[in-house]
């Protein structure tokens, strides 16, 4: 007989006797409640990120908001933004606003030419006894340069005044003779014909005597000749005939060559269009002021005036000549030398100007920042005009005396907040506060790349730069992006 079947019992715990299902149930209750914790954590968190994130339609491209860095209504640099990285006035140096005197001025690329140059050549053939210079000298017209062998040159003028001498003497005897029988003729004891033939041969000795004379001369200025001297004041180059040559007058180097260079001229060229300018002022009267630079454009050379101005256009290059002498005394050019030429068109009188550096470009015009007394900076939209060395002459509302934002106004907007101070500090400081902002978003970007799976990496990699960051702010939360 088989025993009734008893209902099975639950499983009891050793130390209490309950049931150990009952003891399992509070504990599957707080993992829930832990997980639905973590979940409205994250939640809220992805919120917070979503909304802080920028606006990628004005804020800086690239950039990860940091802890401390400024963002407006308009997003990272937007023009709500007042302060820069790390909640601190921007750090700027600043330039005054002033009237002055400002040349209006024409740069151009010129070549030195030299007023005069002559080669050395000697005018007679002979032996090269002495040379009486040295090169690269300074010399005046008229010095002693060479000295070519005379003895040969002596010689044909002895010979030349020699013959001069026996002809004037039968010139001499000739006009005795002829005082003679005119006095016979006159007492009617000598034919009129042999006074006649008389008065032929002295007129035919004078003729000779004339023409030994002219011999003389040549023999003379030949051997003048033999003493080689400078036809023109100027510097000497290099020697091309050394002592024993022998150096003839068809030689086509000569023996030197000589070089004006004081006064010189720079030969240049400028645009047609502002040949009327230029005209107008040669006209005028008043000379034009010209200065000669070295390659490099950081010393100047010299100062003239303009001399010349071409009559005629260049068709090909639409450009004019121009000449302006210098008149070198401290020999700072040479002839065939390259320099940058700077012509002063004009003066403008008590023109507003502003340091060069002040002046920004952008799509809407050129503009600078004004400072005010308040440490806040405002767009002042400006006309460019003349520019010389570091100021350039501006039309717009500023007024003499106002600060104008010179270093550090790449960071800047329409009513930033700044903090003036010396030109190479605020590079500096501006630099810095960029680093720290910089190093807050490289930390935000690697934070974001590391909560990629491979699969998302893999496809951010495949994906064109324009739209990488799309992609990554698809990804985040409330993004809308698959998990």
């Amino acid at each position: 007989m088989s025993l009734p079947e008893s209902p099975r019992s639950e499983p009891t715990s050793a130390r209490t006797g309950e049931p150990s299902a009952r003891r399992r149930a509070p504990r599957r209750g707080g993992r829930v409640l832990a997980g639905l914790l973590i979940l409205v954590l994250a939640a809220g968190g992805g919120l917070w990120w979503w909304k802080s994130r920028p606006d990628p339609a004005t804020a800086v491209p690239g950039a990860v908001p940091g802890p401390g860095m400024a963002q407006g209504p308009g997003g990272i640099g937007g023009p709500g933004a007042r302060r820069s990285a790390g909640g601190q006035p921007q750090p700027v140096s600043v330039g005054p606003v002033r009237r002055q005197d400002i040349r209006v001025l024409q740069q151009a690329i010129g070549t030195v030419t030299a007023q005069n140059t002559a080669i050395v050549r000697t005018k007679v053939d002979g032996e090269l006894q002495a040379i009486r210079f040295r090169e690269g000298d300074l010399v005046k017209a008229g010095a002693l340069l060479a000295e070519i062998d005379p003895r040969s040159w002596q010689a044909t003028l002895d010979q030349a005044a020699g013959g001069l001498a026996r002809d004037q003497a039968q010139l001499q005897n000739a006009r005795i003779d002829l005082q003679r029988y005119q006095d016979l003729l006159a007492q009617d004891s000598i034919a009129r014909q042999q006074v006649d033939t008389q008065q032929a041969l002295v007129r035919q000795l004078a003729g000779t005597v004339q023409a030994d004379q002219a011999q003389v001369d040549a023999a003379k200025l030949n051997l003048s000749y033999t003493r080689v001297t400078a036809p023109i004041s100027g510097r000497l180059g290099l020697r091309q005939a050394d002592l024993g040559n022998v150096v003839r007058a068809a030689d086509a180097n000569g023996i030197v060559t000589i070089t004006q260079t004081q006064p010189i001229n720079v030969i240049f060229s400028i645009p047609e269009a502002g040949l009327a300018q230029v005209a107008a002022r040669l006209r005028a009267g008043p000379a034009m002021p010209v200065e000669a630079w070295d390659r490099d454009r950081r010393n100047k050379l010299a100062t003239g005036q303009v001399s010349f101005i071409d009559n005629a256009v260049d068709t090909t290059t639409g450009t004019i000549r121009l000449k302006a002498v210098f008149a070198n005394q401290d020999g700072a050019l040479f002839p065939n030398q390259f320099t940058n030429v700077v012509l002063q068109t004009d003066l403008l009188r008590d023109a507003l100007v502003v340091p060069g550096a002040a002046v920004q470009r952008g799509s809407q015009g050129t503009y600078v920042y004004v400072v005010d007394d308040g440490g806040t900076v405002a767009v002042r939209k400006v006309v460019l005009g003349a520019v010389e060395g570091d100021w350039t002459s501006v039309q717009g509302e500023l007024r003499p005396g106002e600060q104008v934002v010179t270093d550090g106004a790449d960071r800047l907007r329409d009513g930033a907040q700044v903090q003036v101070i010396a030109g190479a500090a605020a590079v500096a400081a501006a630099d810095a506060q960029a680093a720290a902002g910089g190093k807050d978003r490289e930390a935000a970007r690697r934070a974001q790349m590391e909560r990629l799976t491979p699969e998302q990496r893999e496809k951010l990699r495949s994906l064109p730069q324009d739209q990488r960051r799309a992609y990554l702010r698809s990804l985040a939360p409330g993004g809308g992006a698959a998990r």
